[in-house]
């Protein structure tokens, strides 16, 4: 596989993800990933998307109860 970047070879690893949000921070550590060997670029593929929009979409369900309680 090639990087739509740079076009420089691609190797399987593990990379960290982070997302923030208005009231809470999202960090996974190892998530499986394309990262190009020339430029850094990093690509997910749909497995992964779809796993970790599952768990955003989770801890914002989870969010929004606890706002509710407070």
């Amino acid at each position: 596989m090639n990087c739509m970047h740079c076009h420089g070879k691609m190797k399987r690893a593990s990379v960290p993800f982070h997302i923030d949000r208005k009231k809470w921070h999202l960090t996974l550590n190892e998530i499986p990933a394309w990262v190009c060997m020339q430029c850094g670029e990093i690509y997910f593929e749909e497995n992964e998307v779809d796993s970790v929009q599952n768990i955003i979409r989770s801890v914002e369900e989870q969010t929004k109860q606890i706002a509710k309680a407070a």
